[in-house]
């Protein structure tokens, strides 16, 4: 039988962004691969318990704002580890080495020491996803209103350098239309961290230049491959729909509804409970979808949301 161990990971972010790293210290296995921050829970011990413990014995620190995230497993030659990801957004004291390791603040997207342990390197990419999926809004609010409120939304996304993630999604559109509001969008986002992904047309995507594909939960439950070259996400609204993303390995999901909502007043929502406890073993980043308002963002984070993905509170109409 393979033996399996579950450790607890920190995921400790600075206001800037960068977050803290540690190198594997000599007589350690794989002693000078670098890590996030976390050891392994002991019997009887939860995870937040093991995190809070482990910070301190490694760092010297205290957190006092932890959310959790995901749990990937990744597999050695002699067992299998289950990470259990935790975000750490505040904490008391500084940081420092009490193991004799080596420590280091790091951009995810530019590392400049290595090499990562291979159960960490995935989590990298993840973190790169903002925390807001703004879904488009142009059948309601008119092209002139929702371009206007885009651009204001980028402004101030510059101003406090807080990227989102955008979605073109306007199903009532013409093809010619779609092309050419996603063409509008890249060229207002050209130059900024916020990147485009286009609704159900991976073909499209690709013709335009944006970043990726958002899948809808029946194109998901059809497709046997995700496509490489796209960032993907993909709608859920089951466990199966989770579990069929997770299976391709795609970048994000959106879990959906959380709360009631204008656009499908008959469906019943999931609410915070239910949400959390299909998400307790989850691997990808989640957007919690339905309902949300921008000041649900701390709730669904402690809930093991990523963020959240909003239309109409997103553009303030």
């Amino acid at each position: 039988m393979t033996l399996v161990v579950d450790a607890a990971v920190a995921i400790i972010r600075r206001q800037d962004g960068q977050v803290l790293l540690a190198q594997r210290p000599e007589g350690k296995p794989w002693a000078g691969w670098w890590e996030f921050p976390g050891g392994k829970i002991e019997a009887g011990e939860s995870a937040l318990a093991a995190l809070q413990r482990e910070l301190d014995e490694e760092l010297g620190i205290r957190a006092t704002a932890a959310s959790p995230w995901l749990l990937r497993a990744f597999d050695y030659p002699d067992r299998r580890i289950r990470l259990h990801f935790f975000r750490v957004s505040a904490w008391q004291g500084e940081p420092h080495g009490r193991e004799g390791q080596q420590l280091a603040w790091q951009s995810p997207a530019q590392l400049t020491v290595g090499p990562m342990l291979p159960a960490n390197a995935p989590i990298l990419q993840a973190l790169l996803l903002p925390e807001v999926l703004a879904i488009s809004h142009i059948a309601e609010m008119g092209e002139a209103a929702f371009f206007t409120a885009l651009s204001q939304s980028l402004t101030a996304s510059l101003s406090q350098a807080q990227p989102f993630l955008l979605q073109l999604r306007e199903k009532q559109a013409t093809p010619q239309q779609q092309e050419r509001w996603g063409r509008q969008m890249l060229e207002l986002t050209a130059g900024s961290a916020t990147r485009l992904v286009v609704n159900a047309d991976v073909g499209l995507a690709r013709r335009i230049g944006a970043h990726g594909v958002h899948l809808p939960a029946a194109q998901l439950m059809q497709c046997t491959q995700r496509p490489v070259d796209l960032l993907c996400g993909a709608s859920c609204h089951s466990p199966l729909e989770l579990e069929h993303a997770a299976r391709l390995g795609l970048d994000y999901v959106t879990l959906s509804p959380v709360q009631a909502t204008r656009s499908h007043p008959d469906v019943v929502p999931l609410g915070w409970t239910t949400f959390a406890y299909w998400l307790a073993d989850y691997p990808l980043p989640v957007y919690a979808l339905g309902g949300m308002q921008p000041a649900d963002m701390q709730q669904a984070q402690s809930h093991h949301a990523h963020g959240l993905a909003m239309q109409r509170a997103w553009w303030r109409e």
